[in-house]
């Protein structure tokens, strides 16, 4: 079977598999969250914290709890990672540097997971279980979390009242993201990934080399990795590892878990509101968005000029073999359209094209269908400035889902859009402006002003992958990417929440004739036309100075 068909197939399986996934996923979902039952274990859980699951919050409330969970997640996480030479399983491994801790604390708190260490040379098996596994789970709960708020500041009216958060975080983390985790790890040890406990091993190589190998709970973490659109890598090489990836089929395997929450979550918004038409809209905006994405990525990766990529027929270099160009460009297409960023190959030796690709995706927002949760809710925002667009053409006030779209709605909307840019450019201007910065540059001109512009694109959209070849691990780098990450997490989340909160005050309004319909295709295209220009607006100069100029060369 040929590579390009063999490709074609891979793609096609998993487009199906998700299709079919989207309603039964989803309507669990919207199940699980409006549901007034308490399981048992749920009900111990509040008991234990002093939450009271029975009260609704305000936006405000619900904010302030949000931010006071991630604020000693962050801190909980940095002790952990400093101290883990006194802990058990460490495997003989020290303390983190501090500003490498507060890096890797704010990095698997935001659901970012960037990483400038190698697991397998740096952490025992307790940082990695008590540390950052759990916040594979708590930060992708929250995502989702805030989904859920505005989906229901949209779905309520007359009431300042968004649920209550600790019963979205805990009920997300018991009944939909640990059951599904527990069945996956169970589907990639099948496959071949490693769960154990074993000290690391010391082995002699076919040249006569030492070379050390690390085991641990490997697959649980995977499982959750991809699920929860973390991407953190137990190995530095990541989903490129045969003990974290084995097998092609693990490969697809891995790509379907990291996109399925992203896709079902419209179901559950349409449920939610009454409306299963408006999810089907926020589906198929996700849906042109990822297929251009794949397209676009197989075509530049597989068919690209260049003496070596015509002679061995597509773009290998840093590709994995044994999942080959097609698989690999899908799994970089997914992961960047994600907030995932785990990776199964090297991003930075990717085609120019193919580069611009990754980054145009993480640039976009990552609503196609973007990280568990801000995927839903960054799309939905980008839907509410399309009918206020539209409003504006027509002369008429917007309106979505039956709420007013005014003043104060649009505030929210733009700050939301004007914040993750801010930290990435600001960041990278910072960097370049700097001679010690630019030192730890590995390339010169425009691949490498695109490797800066990665690494702040990652950071600020809690992506987490890496162009690669720059040092990022130095005390100002773990820093600055630290609060970017931090910072364009968070901040976006306040006008989020002030967003549900203001609709969920108003009033609903009966649709009429002047309504827009946004359930149908031309809504559909509007709001694809609206994000891919308000990325090119705001990116494509940066973007003209690094992999487009590259690619132009």
């Amino acid at each position: 079977m040929g590579t390009t068909t063999a490709g074609i197939i891979f793609i096609v399986t998993l487009v199906l598999a998700l299709a079919a996934s989207y309603r039964p996923l989803g309507d669990y979902m919207a199940r699980v969250y409006g549901s007034d039952r308490h399981l048992r274990i749920e009900r111990g859980i509040y008991r234990l914290s002093g939450v009271n699951p029975d009260t609704d919050q305000t936006w405000g409330a619900y904010l302030r709890s949000v931010l006071a969970f991630s604020a000693i997640s962050v801190l909980i996480v940095y002790l952990i990672l400093r101290a883990q030479g006194h802990l058990p399983f460490s495997l003989g491994f020290g303390g983190m540097h501090a500003s490498q801790a507060f890096n890797t604390a704010a990095s698997f708190t935001t659901n970012t997971n960037w990483q400038s260490y190698s697991g397998e040379s740096s952490l025992g098996y307790a940082a990695q279980m008590a540390g950052l596994a759990v916040q594979n789970f708590v930060s992708a709960a929250v995502g989702i979390a805030v989904a859920i708020a505005l989906v229901r500041g949209i779905a309520r009216s007359r009431t300042d009242k968004l649920g209550n958060f600790w019963v979205d975080l805990v009920r997300t983390c018991i009944r939909i993201l640990l059951p599904i985790s527990v069945l996956a790890a169970i589907v990639l040890i099948a496959g071949g990934a490693i769960q154990n406990f074993h000290d690391v091993h010391t082995i002699t190589t076919i040249a006569g080399n030492k070379q050390s190998l690390t085991g641990g709970p490997v697959a649980s973490q995977e499982a959750i990795k991809e699920l929860g659109t973390n991407g953190g890598g137990f190995y530095n090489a990541n989903s490129a590892h045969p003990w974290e990836n084995p097998t092609a089929w693990t490969n697809w395997f891995e790509i379907y878990l990291l996109l399925v929450i992203g896709f079902a979550l419209p179901r559950t918004f349409g449920r939610m509101v009454g409306d299963r038409r408006q999810g089907l809209a926020i589906v198929a905006v996700m849906g042109v968005l990822f297929i251009g994405s794949l397209v676009t990525m197989n075509v530049y990766q597989g068919i690209h000029h260049g003496t070596v990529p015509t002679s061995v027929g597509a773009a290998s270099e840093g590709v994995e073999q044994r999942f080959g160009v097609p698989d690999s460009a899908t799994f970089a297409s997914s992961t960047t359209l994600t907030s995932t960023g785990a990776v199964d190959s090297f991003h930075d030796s990717y085609t120019s094209l193919g580069g611009a690709v990754t980054l145009l995706d993480m640039q976009l927002g990552e609503v196609a269908p973007g990280g568990t949760g801000s995927g839903l809710y960054g799309m939905l925002v980008v839907a509410i400035i399309t009918v206020f667009v539209a409003g504006l053409m027509v002369g008429r006030t917007p309106e979505y889902v039956k709420k007013k779209i005014a003043a104060r709605e649009m505030k929210f909307a733009s700050l939301y859009f004007l914040t993750t840019p801010m930290f990435v450019l600001v960041g990278t201007g910072i960097a370049m402006a700097m001679p010690g910065q630019r030192a730890a540059m590995l390339n010169t001109g425009a691949h490498g002003f695109s490797e800066v512009l990665y690494a702040f694109t990652s950071a600020g959209n809690n992506n987490g992958s890496a162009f690669a070849g720059i040092s990022v691990n130095t005390t100002w780098y773990n820093t600055a990417l630290g609060l970017v990450m931090l910072g364009a997490r968070f901040i976006p989340m306040i006008f989020v929440l002030g967003l549900a909160g203001s609709l969920s005050r108003q009033q609903t309004v009966p649709v009429s004739e002047g309504t827009l319909p946004t359930h149908r295709p031309l809504f559909v295209g509007m709001v694809v036309g609206v994000a891919l220009i308000v990325v090119a607006l705001t990116y494509l100069p940066a973007l003209a100075l690094g992999p487009l100029a590259e690619g132009l060369h």
